[in-house]
């Protein structure tokens, strides 16, 4: 009964803390009796007490590391620091347990370097305005140098460019004056569109003016000759139902002095009149009578 006691003492001490469960998106090493044997995938194993060995538990997950500022200096000699940020994940955990001491110090060494030889052949504008192509040199490059050890570089991004102090003062002023610049021209224009936008309406009311008082002169002229046309129609008119009722002599010189009286009620102060209305003495009117009623 002891015996049996000592011996499931000895499977629990030996046996159960060599029962491993390896978690999703991890890897274990495993080193027998000192040199690689296996690399265990998630799931169930067990490892044989005193010969086998866990030599490092590996995330395959993707890593993500801010390195810290570096000082470079550009091709027209300007210093400036640079940090990078570096998207890395580990493809063969035994590479990167065994291909280089340190790893994440390594990256960031050979990211330091990586990073001035890039800008040594760049200016000071270039560093500036071409932050994707020194992210996707950095990125081959990197992503090259890293393959013995086990690691595939998904991304590298440059997060900040700082220049110096002076050379910052000096953009400032420079970005000054271009906005300036800029706001003078869209003043400019604006003061020009606005010029055009007055003559154009001023032009457009003149025209339309023009036009209103030549159609309004149009109108007139018009109704002046319908007038005109009505009052000869109807004289005509008149002049056809005399004949038609077969007027005599009197009543056309009835309608011949009607007319004289109308000539009358004007401004002239002189008349003159036919011969033959002198003869009409029956009418009882006179030439010197009619003058004397106008006044």
């Amino acid at each position: 009964m002891e015996f049996l006691i000592a011996i499931l003492v000895i499977i629990i001490i030996l046996v159960i803390p060599n029962i491993k469960v390896v978690p999703q998106a991890r890897s274990y090493v495993i080193e027998r009796l000192g040199s690689y044997y296996t690399t265990w995938k998630n799931g169930l194993h067990v490892k044989i007490p005193f010969i086998d060995r866990i030599s490092n538990n590996v995330s395959l997950k993707e890593i993500v590391k801010d390195f810290a500022p570096q000082p470079v200096i550009t091709k027209d000699n300007v210093t400036m620091q640079i940090d990078t940020v570096v998207y890395f994940q580990i493809t063969d955990p035994r590479l990167f347990t065994y291909g280089v001491e340190s790893p994440i110090n390594a990256i960031e060494n050979l990211t330091a370097t990586t990073l001035r030889n890039i800008i040594g052949e760049l200016e000071l504008d270039q560093t500036l305005t071409s932050r994707d192509i020194i992210n996707s040199k950095m990125r081959s490059i990197l992503d090259e140098a890293t393959d013995p050890w086990g690691i595939k570089v998904n991304r590298v991004e440059v997060k900040n460019i700082i220049p110096p102090k002076d050379i910052q003062d000096a953009m400032e002023k420079q970005m000054r004056a271009e906005r300036e610049r800029r706001e003078k021209i869209l003043q400019a224009e604006g003061e020009k569109k606005s010029s055009i936008l007055i003559a154009e309406g001023e032009k457009e009311s003149a025209i339309l003016r023009a036009e209103a008082e030549k159609e309004a002169q149009i109108k007139i002229a018009e109704g002046e000759a319908e007038a005109l046309l009505k009052m000869k129609q109807a004289e005509a008119e008149g002049i056809k139902l005399l004949k038609d009722a077969k007027a005599d002599n009197n009543v056309l010189a009835l309608k011949s002095f009607e007319a004289l009286q109308n000539m009358a009620n004007g401004q002239a102060t002189k008349i003159i009149v036919p011969s033959d209305l002198q003869g009409i003495a029956s009418l009882g009117i006179t030439l010197s009578e009619i003058s004397k009623n106008k006044k």
